[in-house]
């Protein structure tokens, strides 16, 4: 009798547990994958093949060595008193430009820190040149 009663039995694929694999696959990624959140520097540059002839006394010129050691208006200076020495420049006159020129062997460290420097003295206009040889 037993043997009788045996059914017909279906083979199916269990599906139930495809929605969890997908939500675990899912999240894995999302753990994962690393967002690149670096903004670059926030400098707004001029349109290409713009001169401008200005008087010496609206520029600060910042000129950095291979050494890294700094120059401003052609005295040396420590790196950290840029930003004290600009802010005075700048109570003075409203529309001074820093001019920041480097060598072609200065270390990226030394120019970031300049950079850093003169932005964390309020400064907006900011020009990297190159130097004249």
């Amino acid at each position: 009798m037993l043997l009788e009663k045996k059914r017909e039995r279906e083979v199916q694929i269990p599906t139930s547990s495809m929605a969890d694999i997908a939500f675990l696959l899912l999240t894995f990624f999302l753990v994962t994958t690393s967002l690149d959140l670096d903004k670059g520097l926030q400098l707004v540059l001029p349109p290409t093949g713009t001169k401008i002839e200005l008087s010496r006394s609206k520029i600060a010129s910042i000129f950095v060595n291979a050494n890294g050691d700094v120059l401003m208006d052609e005295e040396e200076i420590p790196i950290g008193s840029i930003k004290d020495k600009l802010r005075i420049r700048l109570n003075k006159n409203k529309d001074l430009i820093v001019s920041i020129k480097t060598d072609r062997d200065t270390p990226y460290q030394a120019f970031m820190s300049v950079l850093d420097q003169v932005q964390l003295a309020d400064a907006t206009q900011i020009s990297i040149a190159e130097p004249e040889m």
